[in-house]
């Protein structure tokens, strides 16, 4: 006699026609995917937040881009960030990840940029309820730009000993600018020494950087625009 299996398999959300492969989002993943919190549909106007960052490439895949405002009087004094915006071309994981990490930013009055800083992709993906172990990298998106908004904003404070350096030269020791925010600054549109201390003040208080420097550019231009 045939025994029917009444125990109940959870449909992938997501599986690959090819192979079968595939994995479940938890409701909070879906709800944040689907209702994403702090999303930017439109650009800022110009002085609307105190720092922006961006990761990834339109031409690589995952885009992530962050903005924030800063309260400098907050709760207890502390400044705190009263606003988190963030816009993504990616996957679910990725605006998912980033909904909550502006809604962990933002809560009970707001984190400081120190504090925000602290917040790990471990945390994310805790709050989300667990990401799928080939998204993982998609938590990473929103932690590295805001990494990138951060050092921006320590950068217009002037606390340059504040801003986080990862597996790049410093060339300004100084200001604390690296050849990734020389690279970043030709790709921006800058063509000369002068167009990129405009941008960075490299070099300005450092000038035996300065050759560094030119020869940066002079590589970048090359590597980008022949």
């Amino acid at each position: 006699m045939k025994t029917k299996n009444t125990k109940k398999i959870k449909k992938l959300d997501v599986a690959s026609s090819h192979s079968g492969e595939g994995w479940i989002y938890s409701d909070i993943v879906k709800s944040h995917f689907f209702k994403p919190h702090n999303f930017l549909a439109k650009l800022p106007k110009k002085g609307e937040f105190d720092a922006e960052g961006q990761v990834g490439s339109p031409q690589c895949g995952d885009v992530m881009k962050i903005w924030f405002k800063v309260d400098p009087k907050g709760p207890k004094g502390y400044p705190k960030i009263k606003k988190l915006k963030w816009r993504t071309f990616g996957c679910a994981s990725a605006i998912a990840a980033t909904s909550m990490f502006s809604v962990m930013v933002t809560e009970k009055g707001g984190m400081t940029v120190d504090q925000a800083l602290k917040i790990k992709p471990q945390d994310i993906m805790s709050r989300l309820g667990g990401l799928p172990v080939r998204k993982v990298h998609c938590s990473v998106l929103c932690d590295k730009a805001f990494m990138q908004a951060a050092n921006n904003y320590f950068r217009s404070k002037g606390q340059h000993e504040k801003i986080i350096v990862l597996g790049h030269k410093v060339i300004d020791k100084r200001l604390n600018i690296t050849d990734h925010d020389i690279e970043d600054a030709v790709l921006e549109g800058a063509r000369t020494l002068l167009d990129v201390q405009k941008k960075l003040k490299v070099g300005v208080g450092d000038p035996e950087a300065i050759p560094e420097i030119e020869q940066l550019i002079k590589f970048y231009l090359e590597k980008y625009y022949g």
